[in-house]
């Protein structure tokens, strides 16, 4: 479902047993998530400490997003935002403040949760279903890219197909 997914039941899949791996996929399943970041998620809980060594930046988050095919970086409040489009549509903010980037989601409850484990925020002036990443949390650099990803992923198969077929190819 996802690239953290697959790289998080790969790197796990070893060290998480077999019963304990099918209760955080029926968890990630009513969440909406996948296994990969249950797996994730679970680890951070149980740990409680962060495996985050360097906080994001502004500029880190714009790497990424300028590595996704077609993407756009735009200001359209003017001042200082960094929007990130794909086909015109929003899949990434850093508002004026820099406190954070935010994110589309699969859903509101997939947001809610992410939320309630502390993996982000409610985004400001945004829908319930995207989240902001802040930059002085205990998020890992695989994560931000993960959540980047699936926000670029999501507005991207959100578009018309006729406005997707003039797009640059990406899988």
């Amino acid at each position: 479902r996802c690239a953290a997914g697959l790289a998080g039941i790969k790197d796990k899949e070893n060290q998480t047993t077999a019963s304990n791996r099918e209760g955080l996929a029926n968890n990630a399943a009513t969440n909406g998530t996948c296994l990969g970041h249950a797996i994730r998620l679970e680890e951070v809980a149980s740990s409680g400490k962060s495996r985050h060594t360097a906080p994001m930046k502004r500029e880190d988050v714009n790497a990424a997003c300028a590595l996704f095919a077609g993407a756009t970086l735009e200001d359209p409040w003017d001042g200082g935002h960094d929007a990130w489009k794909i086909g015109g549509k929003m899949f990434a903010s850093i508002g004026v403040a820099n406190v954070g980037v935010s994110v589309k989601t699969e859903s509101v409850e997939q947001a809610q949760f992410l939320i309630e484990m502390e993996r982000g925020q409610k985004a400001p002036y945004f829908h319930r279903s995207w989240i902001q990443l802040r930059f002085d949390s205990d998020i890992e650099a695989d994560e931000l890219r993960d959540r980047l990803r699936t926000s670029y992923s999501l507005v991207r198969k959100s578009l018309t197909k006729k406005l997707q077929a003039t797009l640059p190819a990406w899988t």
